[in-house]
């Protein structure tokens, strides 16, 4: 309990000292804020356990600056609303944007160190969730993106999210996913060949999320096709995610025109990140935010010519790549501010050209048994040359690290050391 530090927000100077005397009496660390702006300025600093959060005050309100750190990633620690005079639909309203309680005042003794007790074990078990689409960005085309995505939230047909590697697919599947309903990711797709209807069993009245339905082999496809016609019975929400063209693979004959027709019905682009680079420095600090309220690295910032060379870097393995570059320099960071000479080194890892990756392959076999080969090589080389460094290599490959792993896992490649 001593170690937990408490944000009071409020515009009336006794209410402030008040409930700094009682809960200071009770062990806590209370930081007091006068108004939205305070609050603000320490909470872009540092991260409080607990936030007591006025509705009513004179510069912003409490509503609006909740709304504020829930769009800008920051809503990450619990926070109760306090109000004298608030009403049921107010109520309602901050607990839909991630507020986990309310008090109305005058507060009593017993009912304060209730809620703030528990708002404290509960954000100690679990962060606060917010669904919006702030990990992809808040430009123009993220913000299309997010229209689209409102639009169908709605609906129960399947959905093909399409992109490049690492463009955060799987952002756009949370934010299409109902809260308190089930969600399934299975590891692999070994259970579309073999029992396709366990997993709708398993995610009936939620969504069931599939990584990568470029990679399916024929049998897989015929269970998936199944899986698609059993979804009412089960209503089950499908939203799968690709970075093949799956319209070229059926022209060439290795995907099932059928399913292709069925999943393209309904399909949405995510943008690369070199499409809205004027997002990369918010992302980029949003991500050194992250590491620094995690405990990994200290408090520390990026220089304005650093954020520059971020934005100006093409990024082919898009947010995966900017979210473990930026956690290297995180970690690495020798002083309190990272320049832009150190981000230009970080970024110079080109591949050693001299060294071949294409693995002798029959022409006897199937197109997909040739990719798994030329894959499996890759990856090999690739783990090899790093070390065994698993950071290095999702960075280098251009994936996420648990899409990394299912890769390494369906490829029966054997890991000796792990050290990333």
């Amino acid at each position: 309990m001593a170690n937990n530090t408490v944000l009071v927000v409020d515009d009336e100077v006794g209410i402030r000292e008040l409930l700094s005397e009682i809960l200071s009496d009770e062990g806590y660390r209370v930081v007091l804020a006068e108004n939205a702006e305070q609050a603000r300025n320490w909470r872009n600093q540092t991260r409080p356990d607990l936030v007591l959060l006025d509705i009513w005050m004179p510069d912003t309100d409490g509503i609006t600056l909740l709304k504020d750190w829930a769009n800008s990633g920051l809503l990450t620690m619990p926070v109760v609303m306090m109000s004298g005079h608030g009403t049921i639909d107010t109520a309602v309203e901050a607990t839909r944007i991630g507020a986990v309680g309310y008090l109305e005042k005058p507060i009593p003794l017993q009912k304060l160190l209730s809620t703030v007790g528990q708002a404290l074990r509960g954000g100690q078990s679990k962060p606060v969730q917010t669904f919006s689409l702030v990990s992809l960005g808040r430009g123009a085309l993220v913000m299309e993106l997010k229209k689209k995505l409102e639009q169908i939230a709605g609906l129960k047909t399947p959905v093909l999210l399409m992109g490049e590697p690492g463009v955060g697919m799987e952002h756009c599947a949370h934010f299409l996913h109902r809260v308190n309903t089930p969600w399934i990711e299975p590891e692999s797709f070994s259970f579309l060949a073999e029992n396709p209807l366990n997993l709708l069993e398993q995610a009936k009245d939620g969504m069931l999320f599939l990584r990568e339905i470029g990679e399916l082999n024929k049998l897989e496809q015929k269970g998936l096709l199944l899986l698609l016609s059993k979804l009412e019975k089960y209503n089950v929400r499908l939203v799968c995610a690709t970075t093949h063209p799956l319209a070229e693979l059926t022209a060439q004959g290795s995907y099932n025109p059928r399913l292709y027709e069925i999943l393209s019905s309904l399909c949405i682009s995510v943008p690369s990140l070199r499409m809205h680079r004027e997002d990369i420095p918010e992302l980029a600090n949003q991500i050194l935010s992250n590491c620094i309220e995690s405990g990994e690295a200290p408090f520390i910032h990026f220089s304005t010519a650093a954020l520059n060379t971020l934005r100006n870097y093409d990024w082919p393995g898009n947010l995966s790549q900017l979210t473990s570059v930026v956690r290297s320099l995180a970690l690495t960071c020798t002083g309190n501010e990272i320049s832009a000479e150190v981000v230009q080194q970080a970024l110079a890892s080109p591949l050693p050209s001299s060294i071949s990756i294409a693995p002798d392959i029959p022409l006897n076999i199937s197109l997909r048994e040739a990719r798994d080969l030329f894959e499996k090589n890759y990856f090999e080389k690739l783990i090899d040359q790093e070390g065994g460094n698993m950071t290095r290599v999702a960075e280098r490959a251009g994936l996420e690290r648990t899409h990394l792993y299912r890769k390494i896992k369906t490829l029966g490649i054997k890991l000796r050391n792990q050290n990333g």
